[in-house]
């Protein structure tokens, strides 16, 4: 299938789920990722969810991430130059909402691209190769294509893998996993 058709498709599953099946898929995935093997690094990129489009509510990862004592890494959009600015998350990390109801840090310590080694990505389909279905901005494939090579590219989903994406493009930035409250995806 084509990106823009499962985009709607995925958008159109997302918004049948209540916010109890959005937590409960949440605890889920977070539950599948503690069996990956990517806890030893430092820097860990989350995303913060957008609630109004029902994304994977990523506070439990946060959790996990705090209860491990790592430094866990934000980020602020650019919607001029579609380009995101990373952060410490901290203590004193003031969040607020932009115009778009992503929740972003006003401010802070900025992470270079080349020091985080784990990115958590928000997506709304993926394929069994990795291929991955965003809002088709850009924004991951812009900043996952400054990480350093061995960076983890590990995607979260509420729903299982399509058969293929037929409209990849060069630029389009593979997973190395994929995570759904079923099973882990390796790519």
């Amino acid at each position: 299938m084509k990106k823009a058709e499962l985009r709607n498709i995925y958008k159109t599953k997302r918004q049948q789920l209540s916010e109890i099946d959005v937590d409960n898929l949440s605890i889920a995935i977070a539950n599948q990722l503690l069996k990956l093997h990517v806890w030893q690094a430092s820097f860990y990129h989350v995303f913060l969810a957008i609630e109004e489009q029902k994304e994977v509510n990523t506070d439990y990862i946060l959790n996990i991430l705090s209860g491990k004592d790592k430094n866990i890494v934000i980020s602020k959009s650019d919607f001029k130059t579609y380009e995101m600015t990373h952060y410490l998350l901290t203590d004193n990390t003031k969040i607020k909402k932009n115009k778009y109801n992503i929740p972003e840090p006003i401010d802070g310590i900025e992470i270079k691209n080349e020091n985080i080694e784990v990115v958590f990505i928000p997506l709304l389909a993926f394929d069994k190769q990795g291929n991955r279905v965003g809002y088709g901005k850009g924004f991951y494939d812009r900043f996952l294509s400054k990480c350093r090579p061995e960076t983890i590219k590990i995607g979260l989903s509420f729903f299982e893998a399509e058969t293929e994406i037929c409209d990849i493009f060069n630029s389009d930035i593979t997973l190395d996993f994929c995570v759904t409250p079923e099973q882990v995806y390796k790519f």
